[in-house]
């Protein structure tokens, strides 16, 4: 009786043991996905999840690009109109951005949060969206080093903060590449043209991600005087006589290309760019988007400069 006592006691004890190694093999082995997020926007905001996102609205095109270059593009539930990189996004509820945001269309997707560009979004749309229940996470990138932060925050929010550091070493490598290849540095000047002269013209100077990969190519930005978009005259351009001229602005039906338009200015025969034709469209997603495709655009105007 005494032995059965002893072997039932052993059992038990066994049991028991058992059933602790169990739980904390369970703790130890619990998914990631399920730890708590807190982030601070590049706002200085702080949002709080419960779990990395699972649903997510994407209200910018910087913005919906770092998450499908994540892996996680199957956490957009929707994006801004603008999002249309990569291709896969289209197939994804597009909704209202900027001053035409529809909050209400939002409110009802349920999303886990919303991610929007502080340059793009006002700070009422954010307050509805939080006194809705639904975290806010914002943006506000204009240097490559502030995309490096932007990457970082997205891939926190959803939970894939190993794919960011990868993805931003990728960046900075072929940034590295980039500017080793170039060699033989011209130093010659550049004028970026954002917005055309029908619409006043805008320029992106120092603390722009253009002006930065200007510098890298071994140019000089004409406007680096300036800081971040600045609106200029066509008078200063002028006075400043780039060597080349890099155009963003998007053809309108009817009229002449963007490039054309330029070459084609009165009083501007007489600019450098203009004179030995160095005026280019480029991709106005690729270089004016802060996000992983800033490396392309690169790479293009390295094209342009040097023929390479």
């Amino acid at each position: 009786m005494k032995n059965t006592r002893i072997s039932t006691l052993i059992v038990v004890v066994m049991l028991i043991v058992s059933l602790f190694t169990g739980c904390g093999e369970k703790t130890a082995n619990e998914p990631q996905g399920q730890t708590p997020v807190s982030v601070t926007d590049m706002m200085g905001r702080e949002t709080s999840l419960e779990k990395p996102a699972e649903k997510v609205v994407a209200l910018t095109a910087s913005d919906c690009e770092i998450l499908y270059s994540l892996g996680a593009g199957d956490t957009v539930i929707a994006r801004g109109e603008y999002c249309n990189y990569p291709e896969e996004a289209l197939a994804v509820q597009a909704v209202s951005s900027g001053s035409e945001t529809n909050l209400e269309q939002i409110i009802a997707l349920k999303p886990d949060v919303v991610i929007m560009s502080a340059m793009a979004q006002t700070s009422e749309q954010v307050e509805v969206l939080k006194n809705a229940g639904i975290p806010v996470v914002m943006n506000n990138a204009k240097s490559i080093e502030e995309v490096y932060t932007s990457i970082e925050i997205i891939g926190k929010v959803v939970g894939k903060e190993t794919e960011a550091a990868a993805l931003i070493d990728e960046m900075k490598a072929g940034f590295e590449e980039i500017a080793a290849s170039v060699t033989e540095k011209e130093n010659k000047t550049v004028y970026f043209e954002v917005s055309p002269l029908e619409y006043g013209l805008w320029t992106a100077g120092k603390g722009t991600f253009m002006d930065e990969i200007t510098t890298m190519l071994g140019m000089t930005n004409i406007f680096a005087d300036v800081s971040d978009w600045a609106e200029i005259s066509q008078e200063q351009v002028i006075e400043r006589n780039p060597d080349y001229i890099v155009t963003i602005t998007m053809g309108m039906e009817g009229q002449l290309p963007p490039a054309e338009e330029i070459m084609s200015r009165s009083g501007w025969q007489n600019i450098t760019a203009v004179s030995s034709s160095k005026v280019i469209t480029v991709d106005s997603d690729e270089i004016s988007r802060p996000g992983p495709r800033l490396v392309d655009a690169a790479k293009g105007l390295r094209e342009f400069f040097y023929g390479e």
